[in-house]
Formats: structure tokens, sequence, C-alpha cells
């Protein structure tokens, strides 16, 4: 028996129906669902849940299932075995081969029209370009891998991650042995979920990550003014995500050697100085702090290492601090001299 639900309260004959699969609902067509109502035309339209080919028909739009994709016809179906697209071959001739689920589909068809509209920007500007990149390498993409069933390496993980978003959506189906479950109760309250933290994940390029590259090229092109090396910059505002800025104007700007220690004030004005990792989600260091220094704190790392104020050098030798700015300096400074002499 087909299985329809509304979730409009008050659905109407002339309402716009987004179709879905019933059944199990899973964080790709949750996602494709919440989306397609960022855009007015689908705002308030009510999503049909069933496998009925006859009423997905009757559907404006329809995302994983029906076995169909065809954008003219706004079906949005990843499922066939004829479908290989990436976002490097529908839309963007980039770095993203990743098999596309159907919030990867209507991302990449609709997506740069909502975040444009969420960041009340035009279609056109650079910054919506910028944004709905980063939007999809940070959240959209990771749903279209673990959807279709795509490892993020080769050979046996050493833990699982069972808190990710997809994860977290497949709690809200009803449980086994809940034969009576209301099944669309817990599709809304996943699409309540994922559709804040997709609105959250763009507001914060906007209010955040975007306003940080000021800072972040500043420091990079001030670089010489804190050490000839070149190899030490200075944030003069604590906290920013300065990661993806870095990598990103190391390249635009050529610079070599590349960057190996930031310095700034915690929340409470001690400096930090931070090793620059290999690639911005590594847990491995161009240049990690010695290898004495490691583990120690205060005056027994201020006279191991010869530097006044220490406070700590982590064990893992990728951050330490000291009271003073002159001190975190002078441990970058040295830190960079003592690798030398062992190279």
């Amino acid at each position: 028996m087909c299985d329809t639900h509304s979730a409009s309260k008050k659905p109407r004959t002339d309402t716009m129906k987004i179709g879905t699969h019933n059944g199990s609902f899973h964080c790709d067509e949750i996602l494709a669902c919440f989306m397609l109502r960022q855009l007015p035309k689908y705002a308030d339209a009510e999503i049909v849940r069933t496998r009925d080919p006859a009423v997905l028909e009757t559907c404006d739009v329809v995302v994983d299932v029906g076995g169909v994709y065809d954008p003219a016809k706004n079906r949005f179906d990843h499922h066939q075995r004829t479908f290989n697209e990436s976002m490097s071959t529908v839309n963007k001739p980039k770095k993203w081969t990743t098999k596309l689920s159907s919030a990867g589909l209507v991302y990449c068809h609709f997506g740069k029209e909502i975040v444009a509209k969420i960041l009340e920007l035009p279609v056109e500007d650079p910054i919506t370009d910028i944004v709905y990149d980063k939007v999809y390498e940070n959240f959209v993409e990771e749903i279209d891998a673990i959807d279709n069933g795509i490892n993020q390496y080769d050979g046996e993980p050493r833990y699982h991650i069972n808190t990710n978003l997809s994860s977290r959506v497949s709690h809200f189906n009803p449980l086994w042995n809940e034969p009576n479950a209301d099944e669309m109760a817990g599709f809304l309250k996943a699409m309540k979920m994922v559709g804040a933290e997709f609105l959250d994940k763009i507001l914060y390029y906007k209010k955040s990550w975007l306003p940080a590259r000021e800072l972040v090229e500043e420091a990079v092109k001030g670089r010489m003014e804190v050490d000839p090396s070149g190899e030490i910059v200075v944030f003069k505002t604590g906290g920013c995500p300065w990661r993806d800025h870095l990598f990103n104007l190391e390249e635009e700007l050529k610079i070599n050697p590349p960057i190996k220690y930031v310095l700034y004030q915690d929340q409470s004005n001690k400096w930090r100085v931070q090793c620059v990792p290999e690639t911005p989600g590594s847990f491995s260091n161009r240049l990690s702090l010695p290898e004495d220094w490691r583990g120690l704190r205060d005056s027994i790392l201020t006279d191991k290492s010869g530097i006044p104020d220490c406070i700590f050098v982590h064990a893992g030798g990728f951050i330490g601090g000291n009271h003073t700015y002159e001190g975190a300096l002078e441990m970058a400074k040295r830190s960079l001299k003592m690798s030398q002499k062992n190279t």
C-alpha cells in the first residue's frame, strides 16, 4: 500500500509537491527536501513520501526515488546503475569526484541560489561562489559519500565515527520493534536538525570564516617584519579560523618557504605558538616544537629552553604557550634554529 504523508499543516490541492520515498529515510533526501524548501517556489511545498510511480508522477520535484535523473523534469534520483555523476561532471570542473546522492544533486542544481538567498547576496557575487564551494566540500560531500558507501580511505579504520550527521539522522527512524511508530514525525524531526546545521554552516562562512581572511592576509604579508625567515606569522586577533586561508594565500602569493608557526593571544591574553599542519585537516605538522620541550611546563620548561616566561609545550608538540609575545616569538625562532641544526 502506498504510504503518503504531508509535512504541510494545511495541504491544498494547488500546493507544490516534493516527492521522496517512504520507509527508512536517510540524510541525503532529508537535506534535499530541506534545501528545496529554502527556494521561494517550494517554500510551502508538501512532502509526499511514497514509492508509487503514479503518485510520484503528480509531484513537481522528486528526490532519491523513481530511478530517473533528469534536471529538466526535476527528477533527482541517483540509484540507477548508469548513474555516476559528481560535481566535476555536472557543475564544477574541479576536484570533487565523489558520486552525488540526492542531496548533492539538489545542491549541484539549486545550491548557489539557496546559498545566495541565505547570505542575502546576488547569485553572481564572488562570495556566493566561495561559500557555495566551501559548503559542498565541508558539508554536502560527506553526506554524498556516506550515502553512496564511499570510504574516506583504503584499509581498516582504527575506530568508527557514529556521530556524523548521517548517523544521527538514522536514529530518527522508528525502531525495528515499533511497527506503529509515526515515521513522518521522525522524518520532520530529522529535517529540522539537518536544516539547522546546514544553515549554521552557511552563516558560519558569512559571519566568521570570510572576515578572518583579511586578518590572515595581513599577517601573511607582514611576516617578514616578524622574522626574516618569513616562516612565522602573528595574528592581531586570536581565535580566528586561519588554516584554510593560510593555505590558500600561500598558494595565491606563491610563498616559499612555507609558514611553520602562527602566534596569537588566547582568551586569557597569554601568547600561543601553534604549528602549521601539513594540510588543513592533518594531525601532522610542518615543523613540530622541539622534542626536548614537549610535555614540560612553567619553570621546568623555562630552564630547559632558556626562554623566560614559558607556560607549556603540549606533549604532541603542536602548540606551546608563553606569558609574553616576546617569549612566544623566541620559542618559534628557537624552534626554527634547532631544526636547521638537526638537518
